[in-house]
């Protein structure tokens, strides 16, 4: 029994030196790129005990060719602006891994994007992806666009622009963008559109999130907030919990926070807050969904105008504040590393249960150990928020078949989907040595499925 226990540990050791000899020439090779690295090495940390187990991933170079775009592509993007101004965006597609499928993932319009932003949003989509059991590889995109005070005209410029030169790399077989932060319906029209006008033809599965009335899938639009509750709803019930008359803190006022809203409410519980990135709303009686729906959707406005139809609720300037405000359950539905080490404390202290990652990596490494070190459970953003590009796979599956499903039956998959997930993740943890840690059990279930096709296929 010692001489097998002191095996394991030199296994353990063995991959550890393996997988941490990678991180560093990743390091090396990708220098500045700290969005990427934080995102690398949370997953690459998981993985440890996978390669202790099965040494042939190492010895086929898996973990070298996963962290590797198959394909990297920038670009100019020069537009007009209404006054006849001209300017210049660059934009970004990583197509990362398509061992399974096609590469699946979507487009951000955002100042911040760069280089270092869409490879760890493309990285984590490998995984992402592979966790939803549809057949969709990883990939990324956007542009360092912002579209906050733009006209409609000045968009359709800049995504007919954009969709020029990215049309040259896409395809229903070859690569799949959505929406994401700054790229919703509206985007995706004009860039469907010029798609189909540079094709002269109708490849419906194309892009995903489209309208209804040009190959969309119903609930797709809700797919993301309803499936990080329905995960979280699945955890918290495997822990005897439950969302019902729990109070709960969703950051953001976008997609994904307000259908995370609507579900949870649906649940019975009371959300009491959320934000944009000027500032959050406290409402004690519980936020008042239609009203967000109206500011945002609508009006295209600043969540500051909560308090004018609602005066007895309360706007502070700044969004960090937010995760202050004591609830049962937490959903950072925003951006990327919003919840740091101090604000994981401060939830901590305020006696939260349960963290649900709507958006893509909104804890850091730090707050993520508080979380874990504390026992809350914790829903990892690929395992958590995978729900959109889950049904982004059945509008693709919808498309293929010209045939639509109801409402109802998308809903009822999405449900299934990230129940599946869930069981998956707790199955993997358990059975490489930690269990009831999402995070490591994600990582692993989306990684095996990726890393035996790579294996089937042979070195490419």
């Amino acid at each position: 029994m010692n001489m097998v226990t002191v095996l394991n540990q030199e296994d353990m050791q063995t991959a550890s030196d393996y997988v941490n000899n990678v991180y560093e020439k990743i390091l090396s090779r990708n220098p500045g790129e700290s969005e990427f690295h934080q995102a690398v090495k949370e997953i690459f940390d998981s993985l440890v005990p996978v390669f202790a187990r099965h040494p042939k991933y190492a010895e086929a170079g898996i973990l070298e060719r996963i962290a590797e775009p198959e394909r990297m592509i920038t670009f100019r993007v020069p537009w007009v602006d209404d006054l006849g101004k001209v300017h210049v965006n660059r934009g970004f597609r990583v197509q990362f891994n398509s061992a399974i499928g096609p590469y699946k993932g979507g487009l951000r319009f955002h100042p911040s994007v760069n280089t270092s932003i869409i490879k760890f949003l493309g990285f984590e989509q490998i995984l992402k992806n592979s966790l939803t059991g549809q057949p969709i590889g990883g990939g990324k995109g956007g542009a360092d666009f912002d579209p906050k005070g733009k006209s409609d005209h000045e968009i359709m410029r800049f995504c007919q622009s954009f969709m020029t030169e990215l049309a040259k790399h896409i395809g229903p077989d070859t690569d799949v963008p959505a929406g994401d932060i700054g790229v919703g319906g509206r985007e995706i029209g004009y860039l469907f559109g010029q798609y189909r006008k540079i094709r002269g033809g109708y490849e419906a599965g194309v892009l995903t999130g489209k309208g209804l009335g040009y190959g969309g899938s119903l609930a797709r639009t809700e797919a993301t907030g309803y499936g990080t509750v329905y995960f979280v709803e699945e955890m918290l019930q495997d822990h005897g919990h439950t969302f019902h008359g729990s109070t709960v803190v969703v950051s953001g006022s976008g997609n994904v926070s307000i259908y995370a809203i609507e579900k949870a409410l649906e649940l019975g519980a009371r959300v009491v807050a959320c934000s944009d990135s000027n500032g959050y709303i406290y409402d004690e009686n519980g936020i008042n969904l239609e009203t967000v729906k109206l500011i945002k959707e609508v009006q295209r406005a600043r969540i500051s105008d909560y308090i004018n139809y609602h005066p007895e609720a309360q706007y502070t300037e700044g969004w960090q504040g937010i995760w202050s405000i004591p609830c049962d359950i937490a959903l950072p539905c925003a951006t990327q590393n919003e919840i740091d080490e101090a604000a994981a404390n401060t939830l901590v202290l305020n006696g939260v249960k349960a963290i649900g990652e709507g958006a893509n990596m909104p804890s850091t490494l730090e707050a993520i150990k508080i979380f874990l070190n504390n026992k809350v459970m914790f829903a990892p953003a690929k395992a958590g928020n995978a729900g959109g590009v889950a049904v982004s796979a059945l509008e693709m599956a919808q498309n293929s078949m010209r045939y639509g499903w109801t409402f109802e039956e998308v809903d009822s998959k999405l449900n299934n989907i990230m129940v599946n997930i869930y069981r998956e993740s707790v199955k993997a943890a358990e059975e490489y040595g930690n269990p009831g840690n999402l995070v490591v059990g994600a990582n692993i279930a989306g990684f095996i499925k990726v890393a035996d096709a790579m294996l089937a296929q042979g070195i490419i």
